[in-house]
């Protein structure tokens, strides 16, 4: 791939260029929204029923009009990550010497002034601050909030998160930058930061190049960042300084070996995670930078193109991927609701128009014809949902089934996992009361790491379990959507005495009725703000679903009762051994065996106690699936019979003005229709503009 300059004011106009399209995009899907919706105030001959239209087309274009590009930004301490932000900003926004996104999860966001509101999980109202305020009173100092990572307490247990506003041009172009509180392996921050993840559009991962890729980084990348579908760009940071270890940093000769020595390494570790369906995006996601340089250069000019500092081929791959990659998904979905919003709009004036000729009588008599129709649309949901169920109970069984494989076998691999945990041992340790506390609580925390990286590594796995149930259920969607799609028509034949011919270009997105094609994962529908500890879900989420569900039934309490419980007595069972200088390989060996031993006592009750709420929690991702498809089929069904009866009701009412009304259907339709026209000009426009 070929990176050209990039300037700091032309990335900004990329973006600009995207948020003016989505704006024009929103207007068109709201305009259609607002046509349909006074269409049913005008109606003469009754309601044409198409309010889960109007309200998915509301949400899809507020959504578009407010959408934002959110970046998750992950750093372990010391590793420049203030400084890259700032740099990014393109103002010194967040102090580098003492963070306060160190301690909480803060969302930087675009506002008019400067000020910070804290968002409380006690049910306490937020609370606005100004910004010196919310620096001196929430801000700490690394050794501090080493302190409490170690001590696995949080600075600040009853807020949320803060929101950060700021009036800078990068964020007043739709970018809503996340900063995360860091790496940590305590569990309950470890679920925080997945709930981030799976709502964030990137992960800006910053590492840095004097500490090529750390135990704890390795440990996360492997956890809770691989396989899991995720675009991470990894930013190298400080890659100046480099240069300035060597002993003769003018030497072309000794830097390029430096520099290639520390390429090969951080590709070693970092290669396997830039690999997406078998394809290599090593040189697309990794990115060699400079923070400190590129923050003065901008701080004296903020269209300084950076040249030298590596920002300029990572604004070009990220700029491709938030103003194309992503912004492409974004209006192909507005296009498939409007597509269909109007061949639903189409069918349903089609039917209407070929109605209004016939009194009460006939009319009853061709709703009796269709019945048939509806029994089988009826039938069609009551099929699907049989198929939801019955995948929902194999995949929780299988899963529920794992986790209890997966713990008891843990007695078999525990002696070659837990090697790379155990912490050293020496004899101060167990004959001096205070270093042998200090060793307990080491041992204690590198047991829990342990636990939570198994676990991490089997909900890995469940992961894919349970989208593979999904991606049948896409299949299944598409099929019964496609008898569903059938049937529809030859009710609309049946009403019109005519076959309607539809328009389209692509039986996936188009063809299928609406519901399908949300069953499908073809469009995305829930709002973008944040909610509770996480970041609201985009769309149909089942793993964050499933994220909540294991917080509440207990997974987490599973780990603290073995870390808590197994740990207690062994250091102190080691004193009795009498063991000195000559003897601590045969303490270690014991400290092992006497850890596995206590392991193994409670690896049964985990495996019981915790069968069910695996489960449980399994089948409410596909229950809550099943909830909105069958509400949605059940909203399609009953919309087409209250078109029917709606017509039914007027007639019986009044004398109705057959060609006012068709006159008034006919400019309904042609409305539609150019709205719709005018959304497929954008979205080909931006396509081309892409390109």
């Amino acid at each position: 791939m070929t990176y050209k300059i990039v300037k700091s004011a032309s990335f900004l106009g990329n973006l600009e260029q995207v948020a003016a399209v989505r704006t024009q995009a929103a207007n068109c899907l709201s305009n259609i929204a607002q046509t349909l919706s006074q269409s049913q105030k005008d109606a003469k001959s009754g309601s044409l029923e198409v309010q889960r239209e109007i309200e998915d087309m509301t949400i899809a274009s507020e959504n578009l009009r407010q959408g934002r590009f959110r970046l998750l930004v992950l750093g372990d301490m010391k590793r420049g990550k203030s400084t890259f932000l700032n740099a990014l900003l393109g103002e010194k926004l967040l102090p580098s010497d003492v963070n306060p996104c160190t301690a909480l999860l803060t969302v930087l966001r675009y506002g008019t002034d400067k000020q910070v509101t804290l968002h409380f999980n006690d049910g306490k109202p937020p609370k606005k601050l100004d910004f010196k305020t919310f620096k001196r009173e929430y801000t700490i100092d690394p050794g501090e909030a080493k302190q409490y990572e170690q001590e696995q307490k949080s600075a600040f247990p009853d807020i949320d998160y803060a929101v950060v506003e700021y009036p800078l041009p990068l964020l007043q172009q739709g970018v809503e930058i996340v900063d995360s509180p860091g790496l940590n392996d305590t569990e309950a921050r470890n679920e925080l930061s997945l709930g981030y993840i799976n709502n964030c559009h990137a992960i800006l991962f910053v590492l840095r190049s004097t500490q090529p890729c750390t135990l704890g980084e390795r440990r996360y990348l492997e956890n809770y960042i691989k396989d899991r579908g995720l675009t991470v760009f990894f930013l190298v940071n400080a890659w100046d300084q480099v240069r300035e270890s060597l002993i003769d940093p003018d030497d072309p000769e000794e830097i390029e070996e430096a520099e290639y020595k520390l390429r090969r390494v951080f590709k070693s570790n970092l290669a396997e995670y830039c690999q997406v369906e078998g394809h290599d995006f090593y040189d697309e996601r990794v990115f060699e930078v400079s923070a400190l340089d590129a923050l003065r250069k901008r701080l004296k000019d903020a269209d300084a193109d950076l040249e030298g500092t590596g920002f300029p081929k990572f604004l070009d791959g990220l700029g491709t991927f938030l103003t194309q990659e992503r912004a492409v998904s974004e209006l192909r979905q507005a296009r498939t609701l409007a597509r269909q919003g109007n061949d639903r709009i189409g069918e349903a004036i089609d039917v209407r128009v070929s109605l209004l000729d016939r009194d009460v009588d006939q009319l009853r008599e061709s709703i009796a014809a269709v019945e048939p129709e509806f029994e089988q649309l009826t039938s069609i949901r009551d099929r699907f949902r049989e198929e939801i169920r019955n995948l929902r109970d194999s995949k929780a069984q299988t899963v529920a089934d794992s986790f209890r494989s997966y713990v008891l076998n843990l007695e078999h691999t525990f002696e070659s996992d837990f090697l790379r945990y155990q912490p050293n041992l020496n004899v101060m340790d167990v004959l001096d009361g205070n270093r042998r506390r200090h060793f307990e609580d080491s041992l204690k925390q590198t047991f829990e790491q342990y636990i939570n990286d198994k676990i991490a590594d089997w909900s890995l796995e469940a992961e894919r379990e349970i989208d593979r149930g999904f991606k049948e259920l896409s299949q299944l969607a598409a099929r019964y959507g496609d008898d569903y799609a059938k049937v529809t028509d030859t009710m609309t034949e049946k009403l019109t005495g005519q076959v309607r011919t539809k328009n389209l270009d692509s039986v996936d997105e188009n063809n299928a009725p609406s519901w399908a094609a949300w069953a499908m994962g073809l469009v995305s529908l829930a709002s973008g703000k944040l909610a509770g500890a996480a970041l609201a879900q985009a769309g149909f989420n089942w793993k964050n679903i499933l994220l909540n569900m294991m917080a509440v039934v207990g997974i987490g309490g599973a780990i603290t009762m073995l870390s808590g419980i197994v740990l207690g007595p062994i250091t102190l069972m080691l004193i009795g051994l009498g063991v000195g200088a000559l003897q601590m390989d045969s303490a270690r060996k014991k400290l092992m065996d006497a850890t596995k031993q206590e392991l193994v006592k409670y690896l049964p009750q985990i495996a019981r106690e915790q069968w069910q709420p695996v489960y449980d929690a399994v089948k409410e991702c596909f229950d809550a699936y099943e909830r909105e498809v069958g509400d949605r089929i059940d909203d399609d069904i009953n919309s087409r019979k209250g078109e029917l009866e709606n017509l039914v009701k007027q007639k019986e009412r009044f004398e109705i003005d057959r060609e006012a009304e068709v006159a008034r259907l006919q400019r309904l339709g042609t409305d539609v229709s150019d709205r719709v026209a005018q959304l497929e000009v954008v979205y080909r426009e931006f396509l081309a503009m892409a390109d």
